[in-house]
């Protein structure tokens, strides 16, 4: 099984400007092979990693300034391109701006790669025209090294080793059974169809305030300043302690979740969709815009996106099943007697159905119904689905139709 380990490195003076160096060269290889590749399309014709490769190859003949980076980091830029490209289309993968993008580069030759551990708390690697680089040991690597992928992050350079660990994803759960459903919302982040939240206060007060002030004295600074690029830098720093907590809360909630249960139920969330432009999601143009932007922070602060990849992670060493389900009216929808009613929901927590006078909380109604909407998937591993069981034995035999039969006696009489 592949898995991650991300360090926080410590560089030298000479090694941040090298990291500095390949970041700026993949970038640049990136933004070419990309207009290459766009110019083609329009052309009609497809461009792939290979024929790039070979041309990279006869770029660094003519532009030496390419050699300053190690060759198959180039390569492993145009690898991502070449899936990036495939995957989403080639004019909708987006350029690597300086402002935008942090740099960040792959070594993808494991062999090449060294680790040793120097202390406690200390441990150094040796990668290609870098050198010995040394880093925090916080974790064991656990494995065989396959790949090095270095990023920077606000003002630290982290290094994420890819490793081997030898394990498989177990064929059985250690509870049989069990399952549970996860309501994703915007008011707390994870509820459970056992009534279980799950929340965390990713921004501090005092860090909100400041943050507003930045914001504001960002945009009363000339840009290409350098009070501009101070404040910049302040933003980032605060920024990458909320986006740190963020990983952590998922991280913790998915591992708690895929240990205790076999199956956890989802609902099917088009996250990117959810939180296209306000500008163009409202039905009347200049309605409900800045509605519509505060429900898309709000979205992208809970991290629905980050969770459901953090529980897929850790389902791969648990052997849980991740199961995703229809989310339509799974909020609307009383978990008793199934009536359906937006009038059900009273209020963002209060849930009082119209018809049988249940009353719950909405956030656990709807987890409880999308356990439900799991049907088979659920029952099948303990009768959970409230009594709907699946059936074990195969289907009784269908009788045949008569375009059937005719068509038998056709195919029989053939073989006479």
């Amino acid at each position: 099984m592949l898995s991650g380990r991300r360090y926080r490195l410590e560089l030298e003076a000479s090694q941040v400007e090298l990291c500095e160096t390949f970041g700026n060269i993949c970038r640049d290889v990136w933004n070419t092979a990309l207009e290459q590749r766009r110019e083609y399309r329009r052309r009609g014709a497809w461009m792939n990693y290979v024929p790039q490769a070979a041309e990279l190859a006869e770029a660094k003949r003519e532009f030496p300034w390419l050699k300053d980076a190690p060759s198959h980091v180039l390569q492993q830029t145009l690898r991502d391109l070449d899936r990036a490209c495939r995957e989403h289309g080639t004019f909708k993968v987006r350029w690597r701006t300086k402002a935008r993008w942090s740099p960040s580069f792959r070594f993808p030759v494991g062999k090449l790669i060294t680790v040793e551990r120097t202390g406690r708390k200390s441990g150094r690697a040796i990668l290609p025209k870098l050198g010995w680089v040394r880093f925090r040991w916080c974790r064991p690597l656990g494995g065989e090294v396959r790949s090095v992928t270095v990023t920077r992050q606000g003002g630290h350079w982290y290094a994420s080793f890819l490793v081997e660990t030898g394990t498989v994803t177990p064929e059985r759960h250690a509870m049989p059974g069990t399952a549970v459903g996860v309501d994703r919302g915007v008011k707390v982040a994870v509820t459970t169809s056992r009534g279980t939240f799950h929340d965390r206060l990713y921004v501090k007060v005092g860090e909100a305030k400041r943050l507003r002030r930045l914001q504001q004295q960002l945009a009363r600074c000339k840009r290409g300043s350098n009070r501009r690029r101070a404040v910049v830098a302040k933003i980032k720093a605060i920024s990458s302690r909320v986006r740190h907590r963020r990983a952590d809360f998922c991280a913790q909630t998915a591992a708690e979740l895929a240990t205790r249960n076999a199956v956890v139920v989802l609902e099917d969330l088009r996250t990117h969709n959810m939180t296209a432009s306000a500008a163009g999601s409202v039905e009347q143009p200049g309605q409900g815009i800045r509605q519509k932007a505060g429900l898309n922070r709000v979205i992208l602060d809970k991290g629905w996106h980050r969770f459901e990849l953090a529980l897929r992670n850790a389902a791969r060493t648990t052997g849980t099943r991740v199961v995703l389900v229809n989310p339509a009216y799974t909020s609307q929808t009383c978990h008793v007697c199934g009536h359906v009613d937006p009038k059900n929901r009273k209020s963002q927590a209060a849930f009082e159905c119209t018809a049988c006078g249940h009353q719950d909380h909405a956030d656990v109604n709807a987890a409880k119904n999308i356990l439900n909407a799991a049907g088979p998937a659920v029952s099948g591993r303990g009768d959970l689905a409230n009594g709907r069981s699946a059936k074990r034995q195969p289907p009784a035999t269908q009788p045949r139709t008569e375009r059937s039969s005719r068509a038998a006696g056709r195919a029989g009489s053939r073989v006479r």
